[in-house]
C-alpha cells in the first residue's frame, strides 16, 4: 500500500509542476499530513511546504529533513511566533503591525532577517482574515513600520471567496495583483504574489500568482 501512496504523491506534484511557470514556487500545505507523506513528496524533490498550526509545524522542522523550507500559512497569534522564529522560512498571513512588532522582536533574538507576507483580504467573507488595501498601505508608510529592521515583506498572501464563480475569484486575485503593482516602484521587494489553492490555482496563475499552496491535490483529501 505505501508504494501505491509514495507513486500518488509523486506523480500529483510532477502532474501539477508539469502545468507551472518556471517562476512560480509550489508550497505543498502538509498540515495534518503525517511525516511520511511529506518525506514522500520530499523524495520526488519538493522542499516548501506550508504548516497552518505552530506546534504541528515545529515537530514536523524537528523530525523531517533541515533542507525543507518550512511556510507558516495559518493565522499567527503574537505569543506563538517566538516558537518558528529560529526556523520559519516565510510567514505568509501577517494581517497587523502588532503582529510584525512581535516577529521583528523575535527576529532579533535569533539574530535574523524574518521574510513575511501582508495578507489582503479580498473575498466576501467575513471568516477569512487580512488587512484591506487602504489598511495595507498606511502600514506599509508608518513610521512604526520603517523602523522595524528585522523583518522584509516580500509581497502579499490572499484568499479568494469560496465560490463557484470563478468571475468573482479571477476578480479578486487581479485586485491583488493590481494592488502590487501600483506599490512596486515604491517598495521593490513586494514580488511574492501568493494565492491559488487546490480549487482555484488555474484561476490564481492567469490572474499572475507566482505562489501556490496546494494541499489535498497533492496527498489527498483528509481523512
Amino acid at each position: 500500500m505505501k508504494s501505491a501512496a509514495k507513486m500518488s504523491i509523486q506523480e500529483n506534484l510532477l502532474q501539477i509542476k508539469n502545468t507551472l511557470p518556471p517562476n512560480v514556487t509550489l508550497v505543498a500545505v502538509s498540515k495534518t499530513k503525517p511525516n511520511d507523506a511529506v518525506l514522500e513528496a520530499h523524495e520526488a524533490g519538493q522542499r516548501d511546504f506550508g504548516e497552518n498550526y505552530v506546534q504541528e509545524l515545529v515537530d514536523k522542522y524537528e523530525q523531517l529533513p533541515k533542507d525543507i523550507r518550512w511556510h507558516f500559512i495559518g493565522h499567527l497569534q503574537s505569543n506563538k511566533v517566538k516558537y518558528i522564529a529560529p526556523f520559519v522560512y516565510l510567514i505568509h498571513g501577517v494581517d497587523s503591525l502588532k503582529l510584525l512588532q512581535e516577529i521583528n522582536k523575535q527576529a532579533l533574538k535569533n539574530n535574523r532577517i524574518m521574510s513575511c507576507l501582508l495578507q489582503l483580504y479580498i473575498a466576501k467573507e467575513e471568516t477569512k482574515f487580512g488587512l484591506s488595501f487602504e489598511e495595507c498601505e498606511e502600514l506599509l508608510k508608518s513610521e512604526t513600520f520603517k523602523s522595524l529592521k528585522n523583518l522584509t515583506i516580500k509581497g502579499f498572501m490572499a484568499m479568494a471567496s469560496n465560490t463557484e464563480n470563478q468571475k468573482q475569484i479571477l476578480s479578486e486575485f487581479n485586485s491583488v495583483k493590481s494592488f502590487s503593482e501600483k506599490l512596486k516602484s515604491d517598495c521593490p521587494s513586494l514580488g511574492i504574489l501568493s494565492y491559488g489553492m487546490s480549487s482555484d490555482y488555474k484561476i490564481a496563475l492567469e490572474a499572475g500568482s507566482n505562489m501556490l499552496r496546494i494541499g489535498s491535490t497533492i496527498f489527498g483529501e483528509r481523512m
